[in-house]
């Protein structure tokens, strides 16, 4: 009878629906983006190791298993960090701003100077989310061109149709899109470096750590390293990459 009584139970478990965690948190119902717009904000704020579906889930006032409907995890929570930066990007491209300074000065070609607006627009994005920039190198490697979010291969794309236009052929298309994208990306990772060892400190030399790197061994690094330290800004940026443009696109 106890037997019966146990299976009846179980049956009755069984039959009953299972229970769906609230997607309405403290800010109303959710969508992907506010969920990613408060990924972002959490990693702003506290870096990537900070971020977890648990940790998400408390910030936007929800279970943590009703985000499962808009990433399916960990790794889609990170590619969704890649795609809010791509976002802002083509909200900054959108809203006009203006092309480099300097490349309007010289009369470069029209995608030239587009290209310029463009890198301009990505260190700008990457300055104001340092946290996410490691992303851009790492989640590229983890996830094949085809799944990339839809915002990162728009970009793609939107390079690819200026050089195309201005009458590259299909390799030195390929070619400057490499070297171009390799640039960026590369520029904005040596600038975001951490080079202060102790930011109390007023002296440079100890404020850099120079006392830790072996005088004998290290005689050119310490001698520059203060210069490292400041940031090349949007001129070294605009410099390199019209220094690239000028090797790829030369007859």
């Amino acid at each position: 009878m106890a037997k019966e009584q146990a299976r009846g139970k179980d049956s009755e478990a069984t039959a009953k629906p299972a229970r769906r965690a609230s997607d309405r948190g403290r800010y109303g119902r959710l969508s992907r983006e506010r969920v990613l717009a408060a990924a972002l904000e959490l990693v702003d704020q506290e870096g990537l190791s900070a971020l977890s579906m648990r940790r998400l889930g408390a910030q936007l006032g929800v279970e943590a298993m009703a985000l499962y409907r808009y990433a399916e995890g960990k790794d889609a929570l990170l590619d969704g960090l890649v795609e809010a930066l791509y976002l802002e990007l083509e909200e900054r491209l959108s809203a006009g701003l203006e092309p480099d300074a300097e490349s309007a000065e010289s009369g470069s070609a029209a995608w030239r100077a587009e290209l310029h607006r463009i890198a301009r627009a990505m260190y700008e994005v990457c300055l104001a989310h340092p946290q996410v920039v490691p992303l851009l190198s790492t989640r590229m490697l983890a996830v094949p061109l085809a799944r990339r979010p839809l915002a990162v291969l728009k970009e793609h794309e939107r390079v690819l149709a200026l050089l195309q236009d201005a009458g590259l052929d299909r390799a030195r298309t390929a070619a400057v899109f490499r070297a171009f994208t390799g640039w960026v990306l590369g520029y904005v990772s040596v600038e975001l470096r951490a080079m202060v060892d102790n930011p109390e400190e007023p002296d440079a030399a100890f404020r850099l750590g120079l006392h830790r790197m072996p005088p004998q061994e290290l005689p050119r690094l310490r001698e520059i390293a203060a210069t490292l330290a400041d940031r090349g800004g949007p001129d070294g940026l605009a410099a390199g990459l019209d220094a690239l443009l000028d090797r790829f696109t030369r007859p």
